[in-house]
């Protein structure tokens, strides 16, 4: 079993390191042969930063494996399930009934329901793995653009996982700008990529739109609830910093949020900074096991929260997990935060 895998792991690397879309020589020339339309519109080669890094593509990738649902949903709104190989995502994560391209999803194959992996990536002979540092990239699970770049398979770092550096130099702290900056960052660099720049204009302003409708029926300065992110965890909880969704979620709801000053985007603190911050709202994100029923149960019932002013009043409000991590669900679940936080101003 192993010879067998080892030989097909070889045959597949072969066949990916023609369809890479990085920089290169080979690469450029094979371009100018199977993207004869593309050349001709004078589009590529093309050259994107992520995450600090350059990257060249003499055409659009063609076989796209994405990690997690709200990658997935980055690459679907974009309209490219045309250009993808298949995605993973725990099936928990995937409320995809209310969503406009949940065709696609049916489309597209799925081709794991648990982390992606080197294996999947070369069995679905990827040309570009989208993933973010912990949403599929990570040293742990030696699952990273540069152990993919051995393989000749190319990466796509999530922008809002781009780590920072500002956690002594270990390399794990998490963001590099607002969260929505990082989605309209994302699908512009990507609108890019795949020469659907017309599209990706069209999403940024409708989610701009969206955004700033909200905004203009928040809770104003003076009366803004102080509101936390809950994620999980009963010894200490998990949340978010001021790099991930939640924090422009809350804020651009009317929203402020409590752990703003954390320069990391998911990350734990102590219950006792919960406590000593009183927030007026606890927002919970769905996902998985426990439920989010389990989990409004353990705060209102946890002793050290019995005084803080959301239990106490009950002001628990429930966003899923898609609509939290980067992805295009962020302006609605800024519109539901905002109605929610409007009959919460000035407590």
């Amino acid at each position: 079993m192993r010879t067998r895998r080892h030989r097909s792991a070889a045959l597949l690397t072969a066949l990916t390191l023609a369809a890479l879309t990085g920089c290169g020589a080979q690469v450029a020339e094979e371009g100018k042969g199977d993207s004869a339309k593309a050349s001709g519109s004078g589009h590529y080669p093309v050259t994107i930063t992520n995450c600090g890094t350059k990257t060249t593509y003499a055409k659009a990738p063609r076989r796209v494996v994405t990690n997690d649902v709200g990658i997935a949903d980055i690459m679907f709104a974009l309209g490219l399930e045309d250009h993808m190989a298949g995605y993973v995502m725990p099936e928990y994560r995937g409320k995809l009934d209310a969503v406009a391209w949940k065709d696609a999803y049916g489309k597209v194959p799925w081709l794991s329901k648990k982390s992606i992996t080197k294996e999947i990536a070369l069995d679905a002979k990827a040309d570009l793995v989208f993933a973010g540092w912990n949403y599929g990239f990570g040293e742990d699970s030696d699952v990273t653009p540069a152990s993919l770049k051995k393989l000749g398979i190319g990466s796509y770092v999530l922008t809002e996982s781009c780590r920072n550096g500002s956690d002594g130099g270990q390399g794990s702290a998490r963001g590099v700008m607002p969260p929505l900056d990082a989605l309209y960052t994302d699908l512009k660099t990507l609108g890019k990529i795949f020469d659907v720049e017309d599209r990706a204009d069209a999403l940024i302003a409708t989610y701009r739109k969206q955004i700033a409708d909200a905004q203009a029926k928040a809770p104003k300065d003076g009366a803004r609830p102080t509101v936390f992110l809950y994620d999980g965890g009963q010894d200490k909880p998990m949340t978010s910093g001021r790099f991930a969704g939640p924090h422009d979620i809350i804020t651009k709801a009317g929203g402020d949020h409590v752990m703003k000053d954390l320069d990391d985007s998911w990350t734990t603190v102590g219950w006792e900074s919960v406590v000593e911050r009183d927030p007026d709202v606890i927002v919970i994100n769905d996902y998985g096991t426990p439920t989010a029923a389990q989990k409004k149960a353990f705060l209102k019932s946890y002793g050290p929260l019995k005084n803080v002013s959301a239990i106490k009043n009950d002001r628990i409000f429930v966003l899923d997990y898609a609509d939290l991590v980067e992805s295009p669900r962020n302006p609605a679940a800024v519109a539901a935060l905002s109605g929610y936080l409007r009959n919460v101003g000035g407590h």
